[in-house]
């Protein structure tokens, strides 16, 4: 997955316009990044690439680039 797919992967799970997601992007500035954006993240993540974030994990997550990270670190290329 290349770095462009993952944000419009982002950008589509939050409902958000893929211009306003870029690596930088604050998770405040996502409104469907909330508590229950959170599970259905983890969720997500879980179908669609096997992936169980930790709780570290989810407190870390401040920018989008935190969540590509992730990916990177679970071998997902972006």
């Amino acid at each position: 997955m290349t770095q462009e797919e993952a944000l419009h992967w982002i950008a589509e799970l939050f409902e958000e316009p893929r211009e306003n997601i870029t690596p930088e992007t604050d998770r405040k500035a996502i409104p469907a990044w909330d508590s229950l954006g959170v599970l259905t993240l983890m969720a997500a993540l879980d179908e669609k690439f096997n992936i169980i974030l930790s709780d570290k994990d989810v407190r870390g997550m401040e920018k989008v680039a935190d969540l590509l990270q992730i990916l990177r670190r679970n071998g997902k290329p972006t």
